[in-house]
């Protein structure tokens, strides 16, 4: 036990160590973090260069319904820049600054994330500029409901300490790639921040460069969630107790189009169950648009399997 405990380094090694992950990750991006300023209606938050071209990534709550926004780079320069598009549905929002920049921050993989790793924010919490914190990552595939009360999924909660002015700025890994887009605190709460997944930033980044908006799937209902009885779920083949039944079915939308009325219970999409009307959302992403999706479908006569085929889904 003694051999052992004497091979451990000094702890200033390891502070050192764990100093210098920091610092390094904080060079490489630091650079790349903006300050983010409506032009005319007040308010800032943070943002981050993504390509040298000036395309920069914030959160649309930063940028809120403004056709320009100030960039300011931490050498102090300034220029003007246009909001490209905005997902209030995942709180991202997409500007392109005018001019070249030399620094980017280059998204990583959030699907390799683990518990325990190091995460580091930066940004320009209640107006003090280019401000470090880091702390770990506490959970991983979190949801949060955004402000249109969609759920963003895949969330990052941290313990690296988040302050208004934060939001849109980067949550970084000890690698230097950017692991998140900060978005949210919860006020009263010591240690619980929260950070949209760069996996779904990539996905929001992409949809608006392609087709200025994100594209998700609509099939024209609206639904609550359900009690499911044993035996319905024992003849859909679900092993859930809850599923959603439609309040209402949208006339000639895809769903009326296939044969769905109000007050069907719908227990899984192509064989995954939907407990909620959260799931239900989550399901309709772009992938389906065009897309036959099979339902399957409770009905006092029976269960039935209908097939709907999605729509993109306006505004």
């Amino acid at each position: 036990m003694a051999l052992a405990a004497e091979k451990l380094p000094p702890d200033d090694a390891l502070l050192d160590a764990y100093s210098a992950s920091v610092a390094d990750a904080v060079d490489r991006i630091g650079p790349a973090v903006c300050r983010i300023e409506r032009i005319g209606a007040g308010g800032h938050g943070s943002g981050f260069v993504i390509a040298q071209d000036g395309l920069v990534v914030t959160n649309f709550h930063v940028v809120g319904d403004a056709r320009a926004v100030r960039v300011t780079t931490p050498d102090g320069a300034t220029r003007e820049g246009r909001v490209l598009g905005r997902d209030p549905d995942t709180d991202i929002a997409l500007v392109r600054a005018d001019g070249n920049f030399t620094d980017v921050a280059p998204l990583g993989d959030s699907k390799r994330l683990r518990r325990g790793q190091i995460a580091i924010a930066i940004g320009n919490p209640l107006g003090f500029e280019w401000t470090v914190t880091a702390g770990v990552v506490s959970a991983l595939g979190r949801s949060m409901r955004a402000s249109t009360g969609r759920l963003i999924d895949d969330v990052i909660q941290t313990d690296a300490a988040l302050n208004p002015g934060n939001s849109g700025g980067p949550l970084v890994s000890s690698a230097g790639e950017v692991i998140g887009v900060n978005t949210a605190m919860i006020h009263g709460a010591q240690g619980i921040a929260f950070a949209v997944a760069s996996n779904t930033a990539n996905f929001v980044i992409s949809e608006i460069i392609r087709f200025g908006r994100v594209r998700r799937a609509f099939i024209g209902i609206s639904a609550d969630t359900t009690n499911l009885p044993r035996r319905a779920a024992l003849l859909s083949q679900v092993t859930t107790n809850t599923a959603v039944r439609l309040r209402s079915v949208e006339k000639n939308g895809p769903a009326a189009m296939a044969g769905l009325k109000e007050g069907d219970i719908i227990a899984a999409i192509d064989g995954r169950p939907v407990t909620g009307v959260d799931d239900l959302v989550r399901m309709l992403v772009a992938e389906r648009i065009g897309r036959e999706t099979l339902c399957t479908v409770v009905r006092r006569t029976g269960v039935s399997q209908v097939a709907v085929t999605p729509v993109a889904r306006n505004g």
